[in-house]
């Protein structure tokens, strides 16, 4: 149901809750040193400013700071003289009165300026580095009297190079001795990618030691600190060498090129052609490639790749290309040219209809679940870490939140074809903004798609359109019921109250108004994707209705910091107008107060009830289903009221997919909500209106035309009303071994995750009783969404990836994919990827050990899918995944449902039949008469069937059936038989289950 909040807080005083929240929030881990707490500052206190600038490229006789305290009046041409700190540093300390900044330039006196390319310089309070351009917060010449002393010294070399720093910082302490102040001593830039610093250690031999960018992004070593010796010592992503060489060192050059690359293979699909060779070698490192293509109307165009693989598109039809490769290293040594390879291009396809769901009956198509951001990297340069970065421990793994994107996704829709999957339900799109929020759930502008999944070329409307073009479906998971922390752009956003003064400024970044938050750009002042110069203000804003604004409270943050009211986004501090958000926490999950209030604090809750929020939702809605999405997954459906649902967002769905592509259409668009329900009982802890079922039903009475009022009274009708006096239906019955027309006149729009049978799937034979025990409840049990697991949960509400073993996953997977319902597969699944893994941790542990594990690995080469279930050709690691014994498993079983319409739309029953997991299943429409026998592991005795010849889809073993009657033997462990009345025959080939 939630997706990486760092924890639920609960009612914990919020300004203590603030603190830990918001050093998360805005930056990285800051060291592990312990910190003394700070009493509140005293209202008349004056704020100073001492500016260092870096005087060695400027080569300036006098150097002058020329300034105005935000408010104030600048100082007299040209400004007051700065004095000598330390070697190639001047420094000056400024009074501001009350003023929390200052706007600054620099000059020699004689006429020669630095005015930040006439932006002038932003600053804040405290100590303030400016060192060609960039604006840091350390001393420089901190520690640094005179040079180190006649003790122990320690010669430190840091690399940022993977960090991308341009300001380093050392905080250390001697084993024994104090710790420097924060954030340390400035690092000298030796060489490219390293800073250095040589410290006196005393009579110790060893220093803990951390490093900062001087602006609040830290690398504490995962919170472990580092210890370094006395002597010299390299730290380069998170890996220490003593007594190392000096890595500035001068090198011998490289003069030696890499192997010629073989294996050179040129596979033409369309007017495309895909190239793949093997990786060549070399005595340092190969760094990329060069391929050279000849023929066609173009002449010769050479393409820099830094992978194995060329996907060369929109080339002229029916013409032969031929292709070299070459491969390069870092010192421009370039290999022979490869053996040339050939192909030649076909047709052209028909271009998709950019914005034309596919429109087919939901229930045909099996669904795979992925999280885009980690499915598959298409497109490094739009992966993001975020503040949690290090933190989290992802930046050691080299493994940014956000890498997997649309263009990873459109590269490997033949991977999911393949598998015989089509459609897809992708995590939610729209722009996010939180502290973890690669999943999707924290959504800030619901009219934007994340500019960190898009690329050129491979747009939100590009995934799409590629999608319809191979017949599959996109199916958008959806969040109506809140918005990030941060609010909703364009309904509301609020500001918390921030101040950076000596103890804060680090934490917040500059106000930059020229500046608009994407995810993705980097705001230059900051050097951050993540910045939050927006999010703050010290000035009480206009209209602020949170209480107590700016003033100090008793609490501190971990490291001391003193906690001020409103620095935190909450529900109870009046902060979230209550005409658009709900001002509580929630109390009761099977409580009217779960419809209302806040779930986490992580997830602030609309009041759905509010007419601007319904036009606000449902305009930024109306835009992806313009787009041409095939339907929507609705997150937290439980947490809005049905009345809300029946009458606002449903209908709207209805009317815009109507509008603009039909009624057809409308009728096929399939919503499926998350009603999250955590128990084995039929109805919810006998809470009707927290049950799954319950939403797939219209309102029975009128309630009042207030829709928050309309709330209420159905609450309150239906709690009363009771489990026993529910609707029911027989749509996903058989009657006797007849299929009948479904009556959906009850039906809200709205269906659902079959979360009982979820809950139950630690076990088949329980997953099967508990669904079959449920469907009467539902308005139409044959649309319900089917899985194990998810990026939610296991079984039996386990937070770990299932891992009852293969041959469990093959008998799960037999059921889901015979039984009644929309099988559906997380990411993964069908190679057990992460199994018994914690899915979700949040940023306390590295998303590489969870079951939110990037994918990309096993889907590295290329495979392209001539049908659904059918690779044509597979290379790389993508082949071994492909050779997986749950991939054959759920290929055939693909396969198998898509041959016979009675296991894809069927009614069910188990009248007549003996056996665990065994029924039957018919699907009557027009010439289509479709009736299967499904028996799953386990023996089955089918009697009062009708006569006629029996063909068994997995053996090919036909049965004539004179007396109405038809035995068949156990198949076995995750094997099944699907005995079908004039059936087709055996469909696919023997696996190692399915035979």
């Amino acid at each position: 149901m939630r997706r990486t909040p760092f924890r639920r807080f609960g009612r914990a005083p919020a300004a203590a809750l603030a603190a830990a929240c918001l050093l998360g929030l805005l930056s990285a881990a800051p060291p592990a040193d312990p910190a003394a707490v700070s009493p509140a500052p005293a209202a008349a206190a004056e704020n100073t400013a001492t500016v260092f600038f870096y005087t060695k490229t400027k080569n300036w006789s006098a150097h002058n700071l020329h300034y105005a305290p935000d408010g104030g009046a600048w100082t007299t041409v040209p400004g007051v003289a700065m004095e000598a700190a330390c070697t190639d540093w001047v420094k000056k300390t400024v009074a501001l009165g009350s003023a929390e900044g200052l706007q600054a330039t620099f000059n020699n006196g004689t006429g020669t300026w630095d005015n930040n390319g006439g932006q002038n310089y932003d600053l804040g309070t405290g100590t303030i580095t400016v060192k060609d351009g960039v604006v840091a917060h350390s001393d420089p010449c901190a520690g640094d009297p005179g040079g180190p002393g006649p003790g122990n010294q320690a010669t430190v070399y840091y690399s940022t190079a993977a960090l991308g720093w341009t300001t380093a910082n050392l905080h250390y302490a001697p084993a024994g001795g104090a710790w420097t102040a924060v954030p340390g001593i400035g690092m000298e830039a030796v060489c490219t990618g390293w800073w250095k610093r040589t410290v006196d250690l005393g009579t110790a031999t060893v220093m803990s030691a951390v490093f900062n960018n001087g602006n609040g992004v830290w690398d504490n070593n995962n919170g472990a600190n580092y210890a370094l010796s006395a002597g010299t010592t390299t730290v380069k992503d998170k890996v220490v060498t003593g007594n190392a060489a000096n890595p500035c060192a001068a090198e011998v050059p490289d003069t030696e090129a890499p192997s010629m690359p073989a294996g050179v293979e040129a596979n033409a699909d369309g007017t495309s052609i895909v190239l793949t060779w093997e990786p060549a070698t070399d005595n340092k490192e190969v760094t990329g490639y060069q391929v050279t293509r000849t023929g066609g109307t173009g002449g010769t165009t050479v393409t820099d790749v830094g992978s194995t693989v060329l996907s060369d598109t929109n080339l002229a039809e029916n013409t032969a290309y031929t292709y070299t490769v070459r491969a390069l290293d870092a010192a421009g040594n370039s290999s022979a040219a490869s053996t040339p390879a050939r192909a030649t291009t076909g047709t052209a396809p028909p271009a998709p209809d950019p914005s034309r769901p596919l429109g087919t009956d939901p229930r045909k198509d099996p669904i795979y679940f992925v999280l885009t951001a980690r499915f598959n990297d298409g497109d490094t340069s739009n992966n993001r870490g975020g503040s949690q970065h290090m933190k989290s421990g992802n930046a050691a793994n080299d493994d940014p939140m956000f890498r997997g994107d649309f263009k990873g996704l459109v590269n490997k829709l033949d991977y999911i074809k393949g598998l015989g999957f089509s459609a897809v339900w992708i995590t939610p799109v729209v722009l996010n903004r939180s502290d973890y929020d690669y999943h999707g759930y924290h959504g800030y502008d619901f009219y934007e798609v994340d500019a960190r999944l898009e690329s050129a070329g491979a747009s939100y409307q590009d995934l799409i359109n590629a999608a319809h073009a191979k017949g599959m479906k996109i199916y958008q998971d959806v969040v109506y019921n809140h918005s990030s922390r941060w609010g909703a752009k364009g309904l509301f956003t609020p500001k918390v109250y921030g101040v950076r003064d000596s103890q804060w400024s680090w934490h917040y970044d500059e106000p930059n108004s020229s500046f608009e938050y994407d995810g993705l750009t980097v705001e230059p002042k900051s050097g951050k994707s993540y910045y939050n110069g927006d999010l703050w203000s010290t000035a009480e804003p206009a209209g602020n209705t949170c209480v107590d604004w700016g003033t100090p409270t008793p609490y501190t943050s971990p490291e001391g910091y003193r906690i001020y009211n409103c620095q935190w986004p909450n529900p109870t501090s009046g902060m979230f107008p209550k005409s658009l958000y709900h001002n509580c926490w929630i109390g009761n999950w099977e409580g009217e107060d779960s419809r209302s209030c806040w779930l986490h604090d992580d997830l602030a809750d609309f009041d759905t009830e509010s007419a601007p929020v319904q036009n606000y939702l449902i305009g930024a809605y109306d835009k992806y289903i313009d787009m041409g999405v095939d339907g929507f997954r609705v997150d937290t459906a439980v947490h809005i009221p049905r009345t809300t649902w029946n009458r606002r967002f449903l209908p709207a769905i209805q009317e815009r997919v109507t509008k603009k592509f039909g009624a057809e259409a409308a009728r096929n668009f399939f919503v499926f909500g998350e009603v999250a329900a955590f128990v084995n009982d039929k109805w919810n802890r006998g809470s009707v209106n927290h049950s799954a079922q319950f939403y797939t039903w219209k309102e029975r009475k009128e309630y009042a035309l207030d829709d928050s009022t309309a709330a209420l009274e159905m609450y309150d009708y239906e709690q009363q009303q009771g489990t026993a006096n529910q609707p029911t239906s027989n749509n996903a019955f058989l009657n006797g071994n007849s299929y009948h027309a479904p009556d959906h006149s009850g039906f809200s729009g709205m269906n659902v995750i079959d979360m009982r049978m979820h809950m139950n799937f630690g076990d088949a034979q329980n997953a099967f009783g508990n669904g079959k025990d449920s469907d009467d409840s539902y308005n139409d049990a044959t649309y319900n969404v089917v899985y194990v697991d998810s990026h939610d949960y296991g079984p039996n509400k386990s937070s770990e990836r299932y891992a009852g073993g293969t041959d469990a996953w093959a008998e799960n997977m037999s059921l889901m994919w015979t039984f009644r319902g929309i099988p559906t597969l997380y990411y993964g699944s069908e190679i057990e990827f992460q199994k018994g893994k914690k899915i979700d941790c949040g940023p306390t542990c590295p998303l590489a050990s969870t079951g939110r594990a990037y994918f990309g690995g096993h889907l590295a080469g290329d495979v392209r899918a001539s049908g659904f279930s059918t690779v044509e050709s597979a290379s790389g690691a993508v082949a071994q995944t492909l050779a997986q014994p749950l991939v054959q498993h759920v290929q055939r079983l693909n396969q198998i449902r898509r041959a016979i319409p009675a296991l894809q739309m069927g009614q069910y029953s188990t009248e007549g039949i003996s056996g665990s997991m065994a029924y039957k299943r018919r699907y009557t429409s027009g010439t289509t008469d479709s009736f299967a026998l499904v028996t799953v592991t386990g023996a089955a005795t089918f009697t009062g069937v009708p006569n006629g010849t029996y063909t068994d889809a997995l053996t090919g073993d036909q049965r004539a059936v004179t007396n109405g009657t038809l035995t068949v033997a156990a198949p076995g462990k995750g094997n099944l038989r699907v005995y079908v009345l004039n059936g087709p025959g055996r469909i696919g080939t023997a696996g190692p289950y399915l035979k």
